[in-house]
């Protein structure tokens, strides 16, 4: 696959909800995903990237998420992505939005990076 064809799926997974097609069938194995918060902002491997989205399902409910189309430039592609969430613990509910940026390598995603403030 291409880096656009990867990133448009990742898109359209995204939106319908299928997040784990996502980590299943375009993701590296050795995938590094890099959160600028946190006690651990950095996850190395499918494991850990499982463990920070148990973590994320655990703690947020979804009430609504809609991706972007992708912006492409060689082997790197961002996506916008907003959010409105609930923190569960708290009950507070929020709308937020971040940048996504992804490095392919090998048609795999290898890297991911999110930017956003605070939640």
């Amino acid at each position: 696959m291409t880096t656009e064809e990867i990133a448009n799926n990742l898109v359209d997974w995204c939106n319908a909800g299928d997040f784990e097609r996502c980590y299943t069938e375009l993701y590296s194995p050795d995938i590094v995903s890099i959160e600028p918060h946190g006690e651990n902002p950095v996850s190395e491997g499918m494991e850990a990237v499982a463990k920070k989205g148990e973590w994320w399902e655990q703690n947020f409910e979804v009430h609504a998420f809609k991706a972007e189309p992708a912006v492409v430039a060689d082997n790197w592609f961002s996506v916008k992505m907003s959010l409105d969430t609930t923190f569960k613990p708290t009950g507070d509910r929020s709308q937020s939005s971040q940048i996504a940026v992804y490095r392919v390598a090998d048609n795999k995603i290898v890297k991911e990076q999110f930017f956003y403030d605070g939640m």
